[in-house]
């Protein structure tokens, strides 16, 4: 029974380790912002939820109470990550992110030619958004 336990415990770790890792490689190598959202939103709440549960269930075969932090960072988890990904997915619509280049270097960005992003400076940011007192005026 106990070989059984260790190997379900493995189990749900491996496919935890394998959906973050699908959502981290979804993350770099996808094209458009969309499809970088999709990825990480939904395999590191899979990979992430796998990690927890064998993790619970690891405690709960010690014979030991399951972890508040661990049931916390679960509900957390999937509370927030299908919010999060909705508020950005709905910002990037509203800013209509279809419509820009998909990555800098790519193909549209050159054929637009498009400049390089200047460099801000310090000094500059900072007395552009120095609050002006009453007192100066």
């Amino acid at each position: 029974m106990i070989t059984f336990i260790q190997i379900v415990l493995s189990i749900l770790l491996l496919f935890g380790c394998f959906f973050i890792l699908v959502g981290a490689l979804g993350l770099v190598k996808l094209s458009t912002f969309f499809k970088r959202l999709h990825a990480p939103t939904k395999a590191s709440t899979l990979g992430v939820g796998c990690v927890l549960v064998g993790s619970v269930c690891y405690h709960i075969f010690l014979g030991e109470d399951p972890q508040p932090r661990e049931l916390l960072i679960t509900v957390f988890l999937f509370i927030t990550a299908p919010i999060s990904a909705h508020m950005m997915a709905k910002a990037a619509l509203s800013l209509l992110m279809e419509t820009r280049p998909e990555l800098p270097g790519h193909k549209t960005a050159k054929e637009e030619q498009l400049p390089p992003p200047e460099p801000r400076h310090a000094d500059e940011t900072d007395d552009a958004k120095a609050p002006v007192s009453r007192d100066s005026q």
